[in-house]
């Protein structure tokens, strides 16, 4: 639990929230014990709860795993009252260290964040996190860039990059969707706990929040297409397979069966199977038979 003071505005930021951070907050500030047990859940769904009081914000984040490339929601709740500003949240947030430290350290960069009210901090804590979500975006447009080679490259299967990219997405839109909503709704709501006017502050909050809600609108049809083509190549390639299959099968059974028959008639009739006229005339009637095989097969476009 670490705090900092400006004027009459005092923020309190802690990592890792436990039962006893919940028995603190509620003797010192007198929170509502459902607001406690959820801040500290990791299930709850992005929310706004309003009291007279205070506001009790639950947001998400995303966290990538580099060894599974996998990216996970997780959860980070907030207290907003008159002289107040509550952050709870786990340590993969870095954001909201990064903030807190440079207030820390800057005593005017302390007084311009903290010294409008608890509502202004707040915006500045979330267009940070908003902010570094923008490398993010690159990542997945770079990660769409290779799927699309791999996608058309014959010797590379890329279903499983396919998959993995496309899990990721959803769990990108799973976070900032929900998100974009609650911001609309928060900025009426936390003008009180604010001491200047926060629209334009929003405004701008907004469009970077909808520029990347396109970006990944844009990236989740993209990884569609890819999906559908990756599809359509598969099958083309397991076909094709298929039908050289089928050719090798229809030239080989005729010449066991013409090869087994030349052996029971040379063996009835006691012809020598080593006869130097046996073997020109088995060869004439299996080249005649492969080519019409093969000649049918190219009339029907088989091969």
């Amino acid at each position: 639990m670490k705090t900092l003071t400006v004027g009459d505005l005092t923020w309190v930021d802690i990592v890792q929230p436990t039962k006893e951070t919940a028995e603190y907050l509620a003797e010192q500030y007198n929170f509502h014990p459902m607001d406690l047990e959820d801040s500290l859940s990791v299930r709850q769904l992005a929310k706004i709860e309003e009291y007279p009081k205070y506001l009790f914000i639950v947001f998400h984040f995303q966290t990538y795993e580099k060894m599974t490339r996998i990216s996970t929601r997780k959860q980070w709740s907030v207290f907003v009252g008159d002289n107040f500003l509550i952050t709870l949240h786990p340590a993969e947030l870095k954001t909201t260290d990064d903030v807190f430290r440079e207030c820390g350290l800057n005593a005017e960069i302390r007084q311009d964040y903290m010294g409008h009210g608890a509502g202004y901090l707040l915006y500045q804590i979330l267009d940070r996190a908003v902010d570094s979500y923008f490398p993010v975006l690159d990542k997945i447009a770079s990660l769409l860039s290779d799927i699309e080679d791999s996608v058309f490259n014959e010797q590379i299967e890329a279903a499983e990059e396919l998959s993995t990219l496309r899990r990721d997405i959803v769990t990108q839109r799973r976070v900032m969707f929900p998100t974009r909503t609650l911001l609309i709704e928060l900025e009426n709501k936390l003008k009180r706990f604010a001491k200047i006017d926060l629209t334009i502050y929003y405004s701008d909050l907004m469009d970077h929040i909808n520029k990347i809600c396109e970006a990944l609108d844009e990236s989740r049809e993209t990884i569609e297409i890819y999906k559908d083509a990756d599809y359509l190549l598969s099958s083309y390639r397991a076909n094709r397979g298929i039908r050289l299959q089928t050719v090798m099968l229809t030239i080989v059974l005729p010449l066991l069966a013409l090869f087994g028959l030349v052996f029971t008639y040379v063996t009835l009739r006691g012809i020598d199977v080593s006869s130097p006229q046996i073997f020109p005339i088995v060869l004439v009637i299996a080249v005649v038979i492969i080519g019409g095989i093969l000649f049918a097969f190219r009339r029907r476009r088989l091969i």
